[in-house]
């Protein structure tokens, strides 16, 4: 602070060094005039100068130190007073500026609320056609066609349900009720939801539960299944989804894992990104890079560890691993 003090009276400092050269030079030229006078009176108007500049250097310095070490954000009832003219019209700018910026921010809350809420309402609304649509084409006889549609309409409602919880996601632990979650039920009916695009691409599951139940949220827990397997189917072409639970110490343990194209190793700390594909297959269109973040996260709000072991080629394992049961009692507690 006292180098940029200095930096901002550098002006006076320098009137002043001229002025007692100008003296001095005056004393130089005119013989008359004692030197040794003119040096104690130069040497006398210097300590008092440097005396004035300590002295303003605590006054001015005290509001802008504060202001410094004031944590910027949208609270200012912490902000110090300001007591000289140029103090109070910068504290005056920063509350001005700082309501307009509570106002703008309060006013985006609301528009994105809004449109959350109508995103919510379009999205339920469309879940009812496409649930009719899903009955006509059960009726079908062209089982070619069946499959083609069904596989389309299977798209549609995927990217409709990773969207729906994906703006459910910041209020999670509002919707969360942890309970004794039956995960052979809940596989099941993730692959029988799957079950038309599997046949399509000729690709089986290989089911081995030895742990059966696990306490979870059911719907949260049906999402990052969800995620997982239609991973897994997108990116194999043949061969088995083997999904097994077990135990390990005291964790339960589940895991998925695929036969398909697998990931590369350069790829691997990034596949949680938001919005993260691949390097490799850049162009892809398939890929929204939102399953494995928003199955991230949602794993996050659960304590449920995932860990991926993949290598190119030869699969892809993604490993959930569940919390102890005394650790629902923070998700529990938020």
């Amino acid at each position: 602070m006292i180098r940029k003090f200095l930096i901002e009276r550098r002006s006076w400092i320098l009137l002043v060094i001229v002025l007692q050269l100008l003296t001095l030079s005056v004393a130089y030229l005119d013989s008359e005039i004692p030197l040794e006078s003119l040096l104690y009176i130069v040497f006398l108007s210097t300590m008092i100068f440097v005396i004035f500049l300590v002295v303003r250097y605590h006054q001015e310095t005290r509001f802008y130190k504060n202001l410094e070490e004031w944590e910027p954000h949208l609270d200012v009832t912490d902000l110090v007073e300001g007591h000289r003219p140029f103090e109070r019209i910068t504290r005056t700018l920063l509350l001005e500026q700082t309501k307009r910026l509570k106002e703008e921010a309060a006013h985006n809350r609301t528009v994105l609320e809004e449109e959350k809420d109508y995103l919510l309402s379009w999205i339920h609304e469309v879940k009812t056609p496409l649930t009719a649509m899903h009955l006509m084409l059960e009726r079908l006889e062209d089982e070619t066609l069946k499959t083609q549609l069904t596989y389309e309409w299977l798209r549609i409602h995927l990217l409709l349900d990773q969207q729906l919880h994906q703006k459910r996601m910041p209020s999670m632990e509002n919707d969360m009720y942890v309970e004794h979650v039956d995960l052979k039920a809940l596989l099941f009916a993730e692959i029988r939801t799957l079950r038309s695009w599997c046949m399509q691409k000729g690709i089986g599951f290989d089911v081995d539960l030895q742990v059966s139940e696990v306490l979870s949220d059911a719907k949260w827990l049906a999402f990052i299944l969800r995620q997982l397997l239609t991973n897994a189917v997108k990116y194999s072409e043949d061969g088995d989804v083997c999904v097994k639970s077990y135990t390990c110490g005291d964790y339960t343990v589940l895991e998925v894992k695929d036969e398909g194209r697998g990931i590369d190793p350069r790829d691997l700390p990034r596949i949680f990104d938001k919005g993260f594909t691949s390097t490799t297959k850049h162009h892809e269109d398939k890929a929204t890079g939102m399953g494995l973040y928003l199955a991230h996260k949602a794993a996050y709000a659960l304590h449920i560890r995932i860990d991926v072991d993949s290598r190119p080629g030869t699969g892809t394992t993604v490993i959930l691993t569940f919390p102890q049961r005394n650790a629902f009692v923070q998700i529990q507690g938020g």
